[in-house]
């Protein structure tokens, strides 16, 4: 088949989005079919993709490439790039990334459905089928829709022999309010607290915090205010395997996100080295952990240290989460599920043709 592939943002763009759309059109042309790649962002020099990608294409490029193709395929709702196909009715799937709504930044809280999220319901209506990444973003945006869990970059996130799990906690992610950082910190004081009344600790609490941005200032203010600046490293922006060495030196990652994640591909990348997630409840992260982690309710610290202790004093229960990480991120490398999208989308393709 012929597949328009349609990204909003794309390489050199490395956020959840773009890894995904790297992930699956590497996938979907391994796996015979002659895939294009039309996205919003500018030539960053030499192409290092085996197919053709048209950055900020005109008008004429647009009607151009939908006309050449069988099925037009959206990582994530792309209207500005997908409107031709009103003109040529081509197969349409769809994934949902993200939640089609507004939501507050710092209460993770759903916000009102705007004119362009109303859109975006019909344009779901009219395609052949839609992917959501976790059953809450099928849930709140688009019931009807298939759920696929997100894959990660298995080369780069894995168990690396020889590496000394020698560090208690690890938080990954932007340095944002609704991420979660300052709950973490918060965490690790009431646990040392709390560890001084019960002695239940066998190791020296301590966080790393791996990632840069806004909130970064107050944090590291925030630890000093708490005491605990010899527990909380600030190791700043990491990329690729640097990212991997260092979660690979922890046995535990601290997800407390204030908003729903959509799903969370951290906790992915935290399973694959040999950590073992503590998650809020919100959105997607609980997909995302399956039967391999535990959660607690979203903005409750309190909750968040209960959970490390029962953790910490149950190693049965330990044991029991991380047997079952190995299973579940089988089930998001990058082949099975990019197998399971092909899966939907040649079914579509089928369908369709059949019908006409």
């Amino acid at each position: 088949m012929k597949i328009l592939f349609l990204s909003h943002n794309f390489y050199p763009f490395i956020g959840g989005i773009e890894a995904n759309s790297d992930i699956l059109s590497r996938a979907f042309f391994k796996a015979g079919h002659d895939i294009r790649v039309l996205t919003w962002t500018k030539d960053p020099g030499e192409n290092i993709f085996p197919f053709p990608i048209v950055r900020n294409p005109s008008v004429k490029q647009l009607l151009k490439e939908h006309q050449w193709a069988d099925v037009v395929f959206e990582n994530n709702p792309c209207l500005r790039l997908a409107w031709p196909n009103l003109i040529f009715n081509h197969v349409s799937v769809i994934a949902l990334n993200t939640w089609v709504s507004r939501i507050d930044g710092e209460t993770g809280v759903h916000g009102k459905i705007g004119l362009q999220d109303r859109l975006k319901f019909l344009w779901f209506k009219r395609a052949a089928k839609v992917i959501a990444v976790s059953d809450a973003v099928r849930r709140h945006s688009f019931p009807p829709a298939v759920v696929i869990g997100n894959p990660y970059q298995a080369a780069v996130f894995k168990v690396i022999p020889n590496i000394v799990k020698s560090e208690g906690f690890v938080f990954l992610g932007r340095l944002v309010s609704n991420k979660g950082a300052d709950e973490a910190i918060k965490a690790i004081q009431k646990l040392s607290l709390l560890d001084q009344k019960e002695r239940f600790l066998t190791f020296k609490p301590t966080l790393t915090i791996i990632g840069d941005g806004p909130e970064k200032p107050k944090l590291e203010k925030l630890a000093a205010e708490l005491g605990i600046t010899d527990y909380v490293n600030f190791t700043g922006p990491l990329i690729g395997n640097d990212i991997a060495v260092c979660l690979n030196k922890h046995h535990y990652m601290l997800v407390p996100s204030l908003w729903e994640e959509p799903f969370g591909n951290v906790v992915l990348e935290g399973m694959a080295c040999g950590c073992l997630p503590i998650v809020s409840d919100g959105g997607g992260l609980p997909d995302a952990i399956g039967n391999a982690g535990i959660s607690f309710k979203r903005g409750d610290t309190d909750a968040m240290v209960l959970c490390i202790k029962k953790i910490l004093e149950q190693p049965e229960l330990e044991q029991q989460l991380r047997d079952a990480a190995k299973n579940h991120i089988a089930k998001h490398y990058p082949d099975i599920v990019s197998q399971r999208y092909l899966e939907v989308i040649e079914k579509a393709a089928k369908s369709t043709f059949k019908a006409n």
